[in-house]
């Protein structure tokens, strides 16, 4: 599944871990964590959600790592009177103009994966910008935020292409990208995608050229399929650093004892997700979804993912997110070591403000 690094199974064990750290049990019955894969297809993920709240008695989806699947998820779970909450989710509509009392946004969006890259580079003298776009909601989603972003910082969108999702060959988007002449050839692409045209890039010479491959989503499994050598300079947002304090670290190195790789913050956000809930749950005193939904919007969270977050009435979890740059192989002391903190967004400022999210529950505090 081009995503399967950094969502997959290791978010499967995030939500286990979740439920363990909770004793296993709440009100008195035994927490059960199913999953499936969704294959990328919306028609499969809705497929999987009806079937979880019809036959399963599931009170809560988490994942869905495809802005098509997390849509049509969300729509299944109003009908069915369940909570959906995404995590590996670009499209700001989950939020927007599609949102529901019943669906949640754990991790990122387009909006705080661009606004932070874009301004920042624009402001250092990148200012001419050129996009390889993946052909879906998610692509679009992030290929719209970053232009926006672009062009109030006072830089220029020269030009676009899209390509399929799982496109295996990049070379006539990257002879695109590289006549463009952008100084910034950004990748509005995330998994297989974004990783497969970054390593083609440098045998079409874009960084040689003086061009800037700069992922819109790229997580530490990405940097560490690439490999430093190839990753080194890369500028992205990130909600999670495994080894960013004690806390991160702590729970990180639980992770890895059962996981082949360092935690992602998708598993991060997974587990996060997952204990609220729970929290919720108890707090409410029963599994009602519309009591559940309620507790989760009112109880703050803090913990080792996002400190001191709080849940907008739109369901968007308001945490910071982090503007990271990759390592060179000199640079990093550890396994995993790869990314510099270079500045923090609060969560108040890193999300799209309530008031330009077209949610219907805007007007609800």
């Amino acid at each position: 599944m081009g995503y399967a690094d950094a969502i997959g199974p290791g978010s499967f064990l995030a939500a286990r871990m979740a439920a363990e750290d909770a004793g296993g049990s709440v009100l008195g019955r035994k927490i059960e964590i199913l999953s499936a894969d969704n294959q990328n297809k919306a028609d499969i993920g809705s497929a999987i959600a009806r079937q979880w709240y019809d036959r399963e008695q599931v009170g809560m989806v988490v994942g869905m790592d495809n802005s098509s699947v997390a849509l049509a998820v969300e729509q299944v779970a109003r009908e069915r009177n369940g909570i959906a909450v995404a995590i590996a989710v670009g499209t700001n509509d989950f939020t927007g103009k599609f949102c529901t009392p019943n669906a949640f946004a754990w991790n990122y969006d387009s909006y705080s994966l661009t606004h932070g890259v874009a301004g920042s580079l624009v402001a250092r003298g990148f200012d001419s910008w050129f996009f390889l776009t993946v052909d879906y909601a998610f692509g679009a989603s992030l290929e719209a935020d970053a232009s926006d972003a672009v062009r109030k910082a006072g830089g220029k969108v020269l030009g676009s292409v899209r390509h399929p999702l799982n496109a295996g060959d990049f070379s006539s988007y990257l002879i695109a990208a590289k006549a463009s002449g952008a100084k910034v050839i950004a990748l509005a692409s995330g998994g297989l995608d974004m990783t497969g045209a970054l390593k083609q890039a440098s045998e079409f010479g874009l960084q040689q050229g003086g061009q800037n491959l700069v992922p819109m989503l790229c997580t530490n499994t990405d940097i560490h399929a690439l490999g430093l050598p190839a990753a080194q300079g890369i500028s992205m947002m990130t909600s999670f650093t495994w080894n960013r304090n004690e806390r991160t670290m702590a729970w990180s190195k639980r992770f890895r004892e059962r996981h082949p790789t360092m935690p992602s913050m998708d598993h991060a956000a997974t587990y996060s997700a997952t204990a609220h809930y729970i929290k919720a749950v108890a707090a409410a005193g029963t599994t009602d979804t519309a009591a559940v939904a309620a507790k989760m919007r009112e109880l703050p969270v803090n913990d080792f993912y996002a400190e001191n977050a709080s849940v907008r009435a739109d369901g968007r979890l308001l945490h910071d997110m982090y503007l990271v740059r990759v390592k060179k192989p000199s640079e990093s002391k550890l396994a995993w070591d790869y990314e510099e903190v270079l500045a923090t967004v609060p969560g108040d400022q890193a999300f799209r403000p309530m008031s330009e999210t077209g949610c219907p529950l805007a007007n609800k505090t």
